[in-house]
C-alpha cells in the first residue's frame, strides 16, 4: 500500500518538471523572431525557402502563352482541386492534339510566315522513374523489339510537315508546322502504364506518363534550337477499351459521393489543356548499340544521316562488308557462319532493325531458333519472315512439268529396231523440271528457250499431242488445266518460212 501511495506523487513531480522544461524551451522563440506574435511569413523568408521559391516559374494568370496545345480527350472526374488533371488513353488508339496559335498582333514577329518545330515525348511522371528512364526504355525495347512507344498517325494529321521519328528514341517524334495554318496531329501511344510497375501480380495501378511538347524556332544557322514554348499533361495508358471503362468507373464513383464530397473534385472537362512547363532537358545518354542513321539534335535530321550523337557531325553508315579483310558476303546462312557473317546476312535480307538483338549470334545460333522464338523476338510479321528466311523456304510454284528432249537419231534407231522386230535397248531419258507461276504460253515459251539455250523468238508455236495423234495448239487455258508434275517428251521441227522451230509435247 505504501508503494501505491508514492507512485502518483512521483508521477505528479515528473510531469510538473517536464512542463516547466517545455515552457522554458519555448520562451526564446518569440524573442528570436521579434516582439510580435509568431508568423509563418517569417519562416518562409528564411534563405532556404527563398532559394527554392526562386527556382519555380513565376505564376501570372494573365499571361497569354504564344501557343496552346489541346488533347481532344476528356479528363478524369476523380481529380481533386489544386491537383493536375489526369487523362486516360487507350493503347494504340489515335488521339488528336490541336496546335493553336495564341500570339497577339506583333508578338514574336520573328516566326511570322516561318515554320517551327515541335517535339513530342511520352515520358514518366514519377521522379523515381525519370532517373532510370534509360534503363526502363531499354528493357521495354528488349521485350517489344521492333515496336515504338510513340507514333504519329500521319494520314489523320493535318498541317504537319516532314514528320520524323528517331529509331533510337522510341518515345519521341517531331515535325514542322506553320502556326498561321490549322494544325492537328494524331498520336498513338503503344505502351501501357502497367508495363513499368514494380510488381506484376495483377490488379496493380499503372504508372502515370506525361505527354510533353517542346517547340523551337530557327536560328541564324537554319537550325531549330531556339526554344519558344513547352507544355505537358498527365496521362495513363490502358489496354484497348480500358480507358473507356476506367472513365466510366470514375464517373459512377463520383455520382455516389455526397454533394459536400463532390465539391472537393474537379469536373470532367471535354478536352485536356496542356499546361506550360520547363523544356525537356537534352538527352545525356546514347543507346548501347545505336543503329547508324540519326542525329538527335534539334536541327533538321533525316534517317540515314548522323551517328546517334547530338554533337558529332554526320557520318556515312558503316559498310556491311569489310573488303580489307577479304570477307565476301554470305549468300545463305550456314551453321558454320560466324557472328560477323550472320550480321551481313541479316542486313542483306532486310533484317537490319534486329541486327543489334542478334549481335553475338552465329549461324548455328540463329538456325536453332524455333518459329515461336523468332516471333516473340521480332513480332508476328517480321518473325515469320525471318523464320522462313532462316529455313530457306521457297514458295511452291503453281505448276511443275517435266520435259525431255527426244534425240532424232535415237528415235530413228528405235523405230528401225521396232520395224525389224528387234527389242529396244531401253534408252535412258533425262527430264528437266520447268516451274510455272503465271501459267501462260508466253511463260512456257521462255522457260523452254532458257532450258535449251535458244532465243524465245526462235520458237514459233508449241503444240501438244492430243487424241489419235492430233496436234493441239497450246494456249493459256490449256496450261492452266495441265496436271501438276506431268511428264512430256519434247520434239522439235524446223519451220519452213524462217529460222524458227515448232515444239511438240508428247
Amino acid at each position: 500500500m505504501a508503494w501505491a501511495l508514492k507512485l502518483p506523487l512521483a508521477d505528479e513531480v515528473i510531469e510538473s518538471g517536464l512542463v516547466q522544461d517545455f515552457d522554458a524551451s519555448l520562451s526564446g522563440i518569440g524573442q528570436e523572431l521579434g516582439a510580435g506574435a509568431y508568423s509563418m511569413s517569417d519562416v518562409l523568408a528564411l534563405p532556404i525557402f527563398k532559394q527554392e521559391e526562386s527556382s519555380l516559374p513565376p505564376e501570372n494568370e494573365n499571361k497569354i502563352l504564344p501557343f496552346q496545345y489541346v488533347l481532344c480527350t476528356a479528363t478524369s472526374p476523380a481529380v481533386k482541386h489544386h491537383e493536375e488533371t489526369l487523362t486516360y488513353l487507350n493503347q494504340g488508339q489515335s488521339y488528336e492534339i490541336r496546335m493553336l496559335d495564341n500570339r497577339k498582333i506583333g508578338e514574336l514577329p520573328e516566326i511570322s510566315g516561318k515554320l517551327v518545330k515541335s517535339i513530342f515525348r511520352v515520358v514518366f511522371h514519377d521522379r523515381r522513374l525519370q532517373y532510370t528512364e534509360h534503363q526502363q526504355l531499354e528493357g521495354w525495347r528488349w521485350n517489344r523489339p521492333g515496336d515504338r512507344i510513340l507514333d504519329i498517325d500521319v494520314p489523320l494529321s493535318v498541317g504537319i510537315i516532314d514528320p520524323r521519328s528517331n529509331p533510337n528514341q522510341l518515345n519521341t517524334v517531331e515535325f514542322l508546322w506553320d502556326p498561321s495554318k490549322r494544325t492537328s496531329v494524331f498520336i498513338q501511344v503503344h505502351c501501357i502504364s502497367t508495363e513499368f510497375t514494380m510488381r506484376k501480380h495483377g490488379g496493380e495501378k499503372g504508372v502515370p506518363f506525361r505527354i510533353q511538347i517542346d517547340t523551337f524556332e530557327e536560328n541564324e544557322n537554319a537550325e531549330y534550337t531556339e526554344h519558344i514554348h513547352s507544355a505537358s499533361c498527365q496521362i495513363k495508358v490502358f489496354k484497348p477499351k480500358g480507358a473507356d471503362r476506367k472513365q466510366k468507373t470514375d464517373r459512377e464513383k463520383m455520382e455516389k459521393r455526397t454533394p459536400q464530397e463532390k465539391e472537393k473534385y474537379q469536373p470532367s472537362y471535354e478536352t485536356t489543356i496542356l499546361t506550360e512547363c520547363s523544356p525537356w532537358p537534352e538527352i545525356t545518354y546514347v543507346p548501347s548499340a545505336p543503329s547508324p542513321g540519326f542525329n538527335t539534335s534539334h536541327s533538321s535530321f533525316s534517317i540515314g544521316e548522323g551517328n546517334g550523337s547530338p554533337n558529332d557531325p554526320p557520318e556515312p553508315p558503316a559498310p556491311i562488308v569489310d573488303v580489307s579483310s577479304g570477307i565476301t558476303p554470305v549468300q545463305n546462312l550456314l551453321p558454320t557462319s560466324t557472328p560477323q557473317e550472320a550480321q551481313q546476312w541479316l542486313h542483306r535480307n532486310r533484317f537490319a532493325a534486329f541486327s543489334r538483338l542478334f549481335t553475338n549470334f552465329s549461324g548455328a545460333d540463329l538456325l536453332k531458333l524455333t518459329r515461336d522464338d523468332v516471333i516473340q523476338i521480332c513480332g508476328p510479321a517480321d518473325g515469320i519472315r525471318l523464320f522462313n528466311a532462316l529455313k530457306a523456304r521457297m514458295v511452291r510454284p503453281r505448276l511443275t512439268i517435266y520435259v525431255c528432249q527426244e534425240s532424232q537419231q535415237l528415235r530413228e534407231q528405235e523405230q528401225q529396231k521396232h520395224e525389224n522386230g528387234e527389242p529396244g535397248n531401253g534408252a535412258f531419258f533425262v527430264y528437266h523440271a520447268i516451274y510455272l507461276e503465271d501459267l501462260t504460253s508466253v511463260e512456257l515459251t521462255e522457260k523452254i528457250a532458257q532450258l535449251f539455250s535458244i532465243s524465245p523468238h526462235q520458237i514459233s508455236q508449241i503444240y501438244k499431242q492430243g487424241p489419235t495423234g492430233i496436234h493441239v495448239l497450246i494456249s493459256d487455258e490449256m496450261i492452266q488445266n495441265f496436271q501438276d508434275e506431268s511428264c512430256f517428251i519434247l520434239d522439235t521441227m524446223k519451220a519452213e518460212t524462217n529460222d524458227s522451230y515448232h515444239i511438240f509435247l508428247k
